[in-house]
């Protein structure tokens, strides 16, 4: 019997070094592939990196998000879940009504410390300094109507040094985010089908 295969897409707007990792992650996978990579900045790293490791990439508007072209557009692509590796539109109620349970955001912060609207990247490192927090780390959950509301799926924590810069902290995060994200993603996928 033929295991059945998964199909993500990822969406971000950055550089893509998680995206990368995943993408590397499951490149011999026998049951998950990333069919493509989506972003709304067409000038963004990560289409070149997919690119460049022969995955299928899509840049889009704000508009194309909301009117259902980028929903259609997965459905063609027979898309099974969306993974969310630094992006940073809000996913509209339509799309997550079509994959129910099956996007996947991770957050560098330990939620629900630090996040909501206008949280991410060197932001959330800023306020976890200035609050002299002692710890912070990643949260991997899933999405839902709200941000960074999701069910977690996993979070792993990290020391936050007394002399540390939010850059500090960012490389600290990002270290986790590379080791966690994709077996918590591969986890999470062979769990629930």
């Amino acid at each position: 019997m033929n295991q059945p295969i998964y199909h993500i897409a990822i969406f971000a707007s950055g550089k893509g070094s998680n995206a990368e990792k995943i993408i590397d992650y499951f490149a011999y996978h026998p049951t998950i592939k990333v069919c493509c990579v989506l972003s709304n900045k067409k000038d963004a790293g990560v289409l070149d990196m997919a690119s460049s490791k022969n995955i299928y990439v899509k840049p889009f508007s704000k508009q194309e998000l909301e009117n259902g072209a980028i929903a259609r557009f997965l459905i063609e692509q027979k898309v099974d879940y969306i993974i969310l590796a630094g992006f940073l539109l809000k996913i509209p109620q339509s799309l997550i009504a079509l994959f129910p349970d099956k996007i996947i955001n991770i957050h560098p912060s330990l939620l629900p410390n630090y996040g909501g609207k206008g949280m991410y990247g060197i932001r959330v490192h800023r306020a976890v300094i200035e609050n002299k927090e002692k710890e912070s780390g990643i949260t991997i959950h899933l999405v839902n109507e709200e941000y960074d509301k999701g069910s977690i799926l996993l979070q792993e924590k990290c020391f936050v040094a007394e002399n540390d810069t939010a850059e500090d902290l960012a490389k600290k995060v990002q270290s986790l985010e590379h080791r966690f994200f994709a077996p918590c993603i591969e986890k999470y996928i062979l769990q629930n089908g």
